[in-house]
């Protein structure tokens, strides 16, 4: 008798997740669909003085249908391929670079070196690193970039035998719980408080009790995790396999010791991104100029650790190819705006919100900004390109609902933010799981109860906003 003939015969083939791929071809089909189903639709727009395109209040007009035909689905993943190909080669430089350092053993030593000072005290180092990244968050200085540091996140992760959605955890909402806020992003916060007629970053002292808040919550709902599966590691979310990537880079082999050489090369990597952050603010540099600087760190590295120029490329190449999963999964996220925008309907979608939001008071009518916000985010991801498209329309609304604009530029912030971490639709958060190995579906298993914890808390203080009439301050 053969193995195969020996098993039951009603034992079925289990079934593994749908693979994160997966789930965004099934989104874009369905949005495809909608482009037959939803009426098209246009508002006027105008260039304001920062150079963006928003949108003229009560413009919108119907127009004729124009659906988006079976082969304009495939040609929209070319689409949001080429329209993300800044960020997806990031990505790969990124991975790239940090391949290189990490062939030196510069990473592992000091974080090996800070988990010895810090024994017995993870929880001191987790509160350190989120605090540190939501700061960075709440500037806007590290949003899209914060997929550079997942790879350190899911090395401190190991260190202290944790798993892989700790150390996404620990930089990633670390970096998003600040960025919900955005108490001085000027892309998110200032761009909205622009197109609302506010002083720019005005309120800001009600705004960083909002980001104090919020970070505590997301601080303390790590550390619950992590004690959780650090006094049982069955209780890991990923339980058998906390760390799905990379788990061929065991830290037993690192020394505590920084050599002349770590010490160099580490100096490199902090004075690359400190030089980056100067940029972002003194010379408006983007995401080319992220790219350019890490590379630049690659080189130094490999002449600072004499490695020769063939092996530099050689580790360079392994790093690309550890994070093309994650680096074209951005694209493919893209491509479902392309296809709603190649359809017209994402501003019906905006009239839609508009009509539904009229009606209500001003508390509700504040609440239900903020969440109509969160909705449409699992839609437009982009910051700034939500507060482009909603914000004109959310500023006269505001003022009709006797609802304080300081508020509503708040409800668009939070809403925007606080989805970021559970929408399929973000190319960031699907190159971060990517690059980690955690599936999609694993961690929205984890995100789900602090993005309710988030609304809980946000919900609160959109209220208490507009019981004191929250204004410019």
């Amino acid at each position: 008798m053969t193995v195969e003939a020996s098993k039951p015969k009603n034992q079925k083939k289990k079934r593994g997740l749908p693979d994160a791929y997966v789930i965004l071809f099934g989104i874009l089909i369905l949005a495809a669909l909608l482009t037959y189903i939803i009426p098209a639709g246009s508002f006027e727009r105008e260039t304001v003085e920062s150079g963006a395109s928003v949108i003229v209040p009560n413009s919108y007009e119907r127009i004729d249908q124009t659906p988006v035909s079976p082969i304009g689905i495939f040609t929209a993943i070319q689409e949001g391929m080429i329209g993300g190909a800044g960020l997806i080669f990031l990505v790969l430089i990124i991975g790239g670079t940090f391949a290189v350092i990490e062939s030196t053993g510069a990473i592992n030593t000091v974080i090996l070196k800070t988990i010895d000072k810090t024994r017995n005290k993870e929880w001191l180092l987790i509160v350190i690193v989120s605090l540190l990244f939501s700061v960075f968050g709440g500037l806007g200085i590290i949003v899209n970039a914060v997929i550079a540091f997942i790879p350190i996140g899911i090395i401190l992760a190991r260190a202290m035998k944790m798993d892989a959605i700790v150390g996404v955890s620990i930089i990633y909402l670390g970096a998003y719980s600040g960025f919900a806020v955005g108490f001085l992003d000027p892309s998110t916060t200032g761009f909205a408080q622009t197109i609302a007629e506010l002083p720019l970053f005005s309120g800001l002292g009600y705004r960083l009790l909002i980001y104090a808040t919020v970070v505590a919550a997301t601080i303390l709902y790590i550390l619950w995790y992590a004690n959780r599966i650090k006094k049982d590691p069955q209780k890991s979310i990923l339980k058998d396999n906390p760390f799905p990537r990379d788990e061929e880079n065991s830290m037993e082999e690192a020394s505590t010791e920084l050599t002349f050489v770590h010490k160099w090369v580490l100096g490199v990597l902090v004075a690359g991104i400190a030089v980056y952050v100067y940029g972002v603010f003194q010379m408006e540099w983007a995401i080319n100029e992220m790219a350019g600087v890490f590379i630049v760190i690659a080189i130094l590295t490999s002449i600072i650790s004499k490695m020769g120029a063939n092996e530099m490329v050689a580790e360079f190449m392994n790093g690309c190819k550890s994070v093309v999963y994650g680096a074209l999964i951005i694209g493919m996220a893209r491509s479902i705006v392309v296809v709603m925008e190649n359809g017209m309907v994402l501003d019906t979608i905006v009239q839609g919100m508009a009509t539904v939001l009229e009606p209500f008071s001003s508390v509700m009518g504040a609440v239900a900004m903020f969440v109509g916000n969160g909705l449409f985010n699992l839609i437009v991801t982009s910051g700034s390109g939500q507060a482009a498209i909603v914000m004109p329309i959310m500023t006269p609304l505001a003022d009709l609902m006797d609802v304080p604009r300081q508020v509503a530029v708040q409800a668009y912030s939070l809403g925007d933010g606080f989805t970021n971490i559970i929408t399929p639709l973000s190319g960031v958060l699907m190159a971060t799981l990517a690059i980690a190995g955690v599936p999609w579906s694993k961690w929205i298993k984890f995100a789900i109860p602090l993005v309710l914890i988030w609304y809980v808390i946000g919900t609160i203080y959109i209220v208490v906003g507009v019981l004191i009439d929250w204004g410019p301050m």
